[in-house]
């Protein structure tokens, strides 16, 4: 009887916090999941059954981060893992070859038991979140006692971004920003833009663009 293998799924994300608490969520399922080796801001690299996209920090429109990895001759299927849930985003992923959309407030026996069922040939969309942080995983300032949406406001500030660029790329309105920005600074003891971006560059709010594989460093 042959041995079913399992399923070969990279982590995509740009914060090696991120991709190191997802692959703790999938540490009790290898006989299910295997993590493929990943490397913040670069193309997968290794012949894969899903790309679990994870939105958080993500600075360019989702729609074309996301057509880049449905692009890779290298992943079979993408899977959008996001706290955003508008419908016209949601659309937008499926009809561009995305096979699932998962809500982040997924435990992690559902989140495995929804990519084998994407690995099968179904779509799958999660139902809209309504609990306010994800179940799993991890991100930049959850050790600080920030928020999911704080914590991701922070990296979009210290990415540059203005009020009106975050509201676009997280779906919300200009008054929500304010507000997940006026509690994060009270949490963070800051005052001002300029000193939330230093701050988040000392906690690891700057995106690991740099970051090397040790693999590729030569000996």
């Amino acid at each position: 009887m042959q041995t079913k293998r399992p399923i070969r799924v990279a982590l995509v994300n740009d914060y090696e916090v991120v991709v190191a608490g997802l692959n703790q969520m999938f540490a009790n399922y290898t006989d299910r999941i295997e993590v493929v080796k990943l490397i913040a801001n670069r193309e997968v690299r290794e012949r894969v059954d899903i790309a679990l996209y994870d939105s958080f920090g993500q600075t360019a429109p989702e729609a074309d981060s996301v057509e880049r990895v449905l692009r890779n001759p290298l992943v079979k299927r993408t899977v959008v893992y996001t706290w955003n849930f508008q419908p016209a985003r949601v659309n937008q992923a499926t009809h561009e070859g995305a096979s699932g959309y998962l809500s982040k407030t997924l435990p992690a026996r559902e989140l495995v038991d929804a990519l084998e069922q994407v690995h099968a040939g179904k779509l799958v969309v999660s139902p809209v979140p309504r609990a306010a942080n994800p179940t799993g995983g991890n991100w930049p300032g959850r050790e600080e006692g920030l928020s999911y949406r704080e914590s991701e406001v922070i990296a979009l500030i210290t990415e540059g971004l203005s009020n009106a660029e975050i509201a676009t790329t997280m779906y919300l309105s200009p008054n929500s920003v304010k507000s997940y920005i006026r509690s994060a600074y009270r949490k963070i003891g800051v005052a001002r833009r300029s000193q939330a971006v230093a701050w988040g560059m000392r906690h690891g709010f700057a995106a690991d663009h740099l970051r090397l594989d040790p693999d590729d460093v030569p000996a």
